[in-house]
Formats: structure tokens, sequence, C-alpha cells
């Protein structure tokens, strides 16, 4: 099968042991994730070729991130080496009425201060046939917005398939210019995935009778932003998390995928987190994967539920399942008990 790359940061995450807060812990647990190269492991997991493409400082602790996609299956021959450093951040998992909490030093890292040229994009998508990034990447630099934007319309002259996870973040840019930046790039974009705080935020699409933190969930009024997600920018698919909090340790998850025809709505899982992040990258691999591998839309959407409700089970960012495991929760399985 032709391969799929994605594209964005790649960083090192830092987190106390266990439920340790920040102030308590001697010792952190290491890992290496990024919102691209999540989906990026789970592709590769489930047997496609995936490359990841970033670029990372020449030295030891940017070859350590290296290292951990090439573990995985991962190709990096197309990463880019030099800059400054690799951006750092710190997470201390929540517990009961106590939220997860996330610090970010990613000041001058690589990546950011990369140059859209440094980037061949027409070489990259050499027997492409999906491209993914996230709405990130293009707010770390003015630079990196404006890779993406080569990035998307090669991958339109080329007919590579784009898709794209909104993930607003407030930390790294206003509304308004995520608005301006994301609005442009969703011109090339395919498949759009969001939650509903991201089609809020960027785009000023609000789901009505809505309140994921009072537990919530209006299924018109997720029909309703899909409907204007895909009308505004013609996007073949648009797909929605659905998640509502019963406090840090216990969600509620599902999702829903509109077509351009049809809505689709999978089922609800309660889920008992073990480490939430990277939930919604474990979403978006098993719904490119879906597609790609020739699933109806209703099977690629519980496959995406189902390979997502599984990742809230494993730590890292990083989202350790395979087909079979994530075709046997979809399909009714979810008694956890001991296969043997």
């Amino acid at each position: 099968m032709a391969k799929i790359v994605c594209f964005g940061e790649i960083m090192l995450r830092l987190s106390p042991p266990n439920y340790q807060r920040f102030v308590q812990c001697d010792s952190f647990d290491v890992y290496y994730a990024g919102g691209e190269a999540n989906v990026s492991v789970s592709l590769a997991n489930y047997g496609l070729d995936a490359a990841f493409v970033t670029k990372v400082p020449a030295h030891e602790i940017g070859q350590a991130a290296v290292n951990e996609l090439r573990r995985f299956g991962v190709d990096t021959s197309m990463i880019v080496r030099g800059g400054e450093r690799l951006g750092i951040y710190y997470c201390e998992k929540g517990a009961s009425q106590r939220p997860s909490k996330v610090i970010y030093d990613r000041k001058y890292a690589s990546i950011a201060a990369a140059d859209p040229s440094e980037f061949d994009w027409e070489k990259i998508f050499t027997g492409c046939a999906w491209f993914h990034f996230t709405g990130i990447t293009p707010a770390l630099s003015d630079n990196c917005a404006a890779a993406c934007l080569d990035a998307v319309k090669t991958a339109r002259k080329l007919g590579v398939k784009v898709s794209c996870d909104l993930n607003y973040r407030k930390n790294l840019w206003s509304t308004e210019k995520a608005g301006k930046v994301m609005g442009e790039l969703m011109k090339y974009v395919d498949l759009c995935i969001a939650n509903e705080e991201d089609a809020d935020k960027v785009f000023g699409i609000k789901a009505p009778n809505t309140d994921v933190g009072g537990g919530k969930l209006s299924h018109e009024g997720y029909k309703f932003v899909a409907a204007e997600l895909s009308k505004r920018f013609g996007c073949e698919k648009v797909a929605i998390t659905l998640r509502s909090s019963k406090s840090a340790n216990d969600n509620n998850w599902a999702g829903m995928l509109y077509d351009g025809k049809d809505y689709y709505f999978s089922k609800n899982y309660d889920v008992h987190i073990v480490d939430r992040v990277g939930g919604g990258d474990s979403f978006g691999g098993g719904l490119i994967y879906g597609i790609l591998t020739g699933m109806s839309s209703a099977d690629a959407l519980e496959f995406a539920v189902a390979a997502s409700c599984l990742k809230h089970a494993v730590e890292g960012d990083f989202n350790h399942v395979s087909v079979a495991e994530v075709k046997a929760l979809a399909g009714g399985d979810g008694s956890g008990r001991v296969q043997r």
C-alpha cells in the first residue's frame, strides 16, 4: 500500500511517575511524542507504510526522538537535521477531580525555526496516498504555517488525500490568527477531524445545546458543526470526537463521521483513563486506517473510536495496539478479560 506522510513536531515528554505532582517528584518518566508523530506510530503499528517529516537538532536528543519512531516502524528518512533544540513538555497526570496539567518549553525548537524550503514536498510525496497534519504545526511559527501550505498545495496537485486535526491550542496563537491561517489550509483538506471546542475557537462554529463539562452532548448540534465545516471548506468527510468528562479518570468517549451524505455515530464507551494524552491522535490514526483499507464509513468510525478507547489505557502518547485488538473491541469484546 502507498505510504502515509505525517508532518509536525516531535517533542520530549517528561512526566512525574504515577500520579505524583510536579512539586513532589524527584524523577521523570521519558517519552517522545507529538500529534502527527503519534498518528504515524498508530499507522505503522497497523502495518501501513507511515513516514514522519520534521526537523530535529543534530545531537543525541534529536537522534533519540528519531530512534523512538524507528523502533515502531516509522520511516524517518525524510527528517531534516539542524536547529537549536527539541521542544519539551511536562505532563502531570490528573486524578479524580484534579485535572491533568501540561507545561510547554518549546521556544526555539528546530521545527519552529525551519525554513519551508527545507522540505521538498514533490520528493516527499513520491508514492504517497495520504498526508496528515494538525493545527498545532502551523501555530508553531509563520515558517511552519508556510510549510504546511506548501505541503497541502503540493498534495492537491499530486492527488494526495489530506487530513487535518484542527487541534486548537490557545497558548500558541489567538483565535483570530488561527481562523485566518487554518481557513486557508482547510481549502485543501479532504478529511477534517475536530472536537466542539476546535470548531468554535477556530471558526466560530458552535454546537448548539452542548455542554461537555456538564456531560451534555447533542447529536443534532454535532451534525450542524460537521455540515458547516464541510460546506464552508468543501471537505469530503468531517469527523468529530465526543468526550464528556465525569472526572479526570473517567470519561465517556464516542465519535461521529459525516461523509457528505450521511451522519454516523459510534457506540459510546465508558473509559477509565490510564493516560489520555494522544487519545485524539489515536482516533485520527484509526480513522485514516479504516478509510485507506476500504472500510465503510460506519466501520471506519467504529474502528477509530475503539482504537482511541484502547489508547486511554496505554501509558505515553503512542497507541501500542494491534488491528486485531481494535477490531475485537469494535466488535463488542470490551470485557477486559485476560487473553490466553
